[in-house]
């Protein structure tokens, strides 16, 4: 089974969503199913500067003076999967050099890897996935030689969400017919991977799941 999981590195609930995914895809495997997981861009803030800035002020001029107090309840949530969300240490920047490496790796069967890595590099680590330096040393870290091909491809997949009238990531598309949306429970993951194993071959996308929490294409996250 093939399952595309378009999302962005600073996306909270996308970050969570993967994690998520993994534990129920997991479950899959151990029943004997295989799963070909890969990762695609979107980009919440695609004019953002690859320079960087503090997470939280932007998110202020996005969201007003209380956006701390809005980032309390993903914070809250991640910490139940086991994430440790920092915005006081996050870097907000351009992701399109970060989807290139991810990009780049998934080419070597690191794809997934090099996601994780993202993530918690922006959440936990306060580090500038926009930056090429810091791009450089988490893929040494994560095992992928950046050859710096795969920024085509990138706008390719960029152009085909937005074909595919993707507004909001987390999106895992399913053999290219089948979408669950947002940060949804494990137990949701896992029964849309049983559904679609037993429904594979129907056309259009197909929605097997309510929405759940992401971040939509103007950036907001509901943090």
């Amino acid at each position: 089974m093939k399952v595309e999981i378009f999302s962005d590195v600073v996306c909270p609930w996308c970050y969570i969503g993967h994690v998520r995914f993994a534990r129920a895809a997991e479950r899959f495997r151990a029943k004997g199913g295989t799963l070909e997981v890969t990762p695609r861009p979107f980009q919440l803030d695609p004019g953002a500067s690859a320079q960087g800035e503090p997470a939280l002020p932007a998110l202020e001029r996005k969201f007003g003076a209380n956006a701390r107090q809005m980032t309390e309840r993903v914070v809250t949530t991640a910490a139940g999967d086991g994430l440790r969300l920092d915005y006081d240490k996050a870097v907000a920047a351009n992701t399109f050099e970060a989807h290139r490496l991810i990009e780049v790796a998934t080419r070597q069967g690191l794809g997934t890897e090099m996601a994780d890595r993202l993530f918690r590099a922006y959440f936990t680590e306060g580090r500038n996935v926009g930056d090429a330096g810091v791009l450089g040393e988490l893929a040494a870290e994560a095992g992928v030689n950046d050859d710096g091909k795969g920024a085509e491809e990138v706008r390719e997949q960029l152009a085909r969400a937005r074909e595919l009238g993707i507004t909001g990531v987390p999106l895992f598309l399913f053999e290219g017919k089948f979408a669950v949306s947002g940060a949804q429970p494990e137990e949701t993951f896992a029964a849309a991977i049983d559904e679609v194993a037993e429904r594979t071959g129907q056309a259009p996308i197909t929605r097997l799941a309510a929405p759940a929490d992401g971040c939509d294409d103007d950036g907001y996250c509901a943090v």
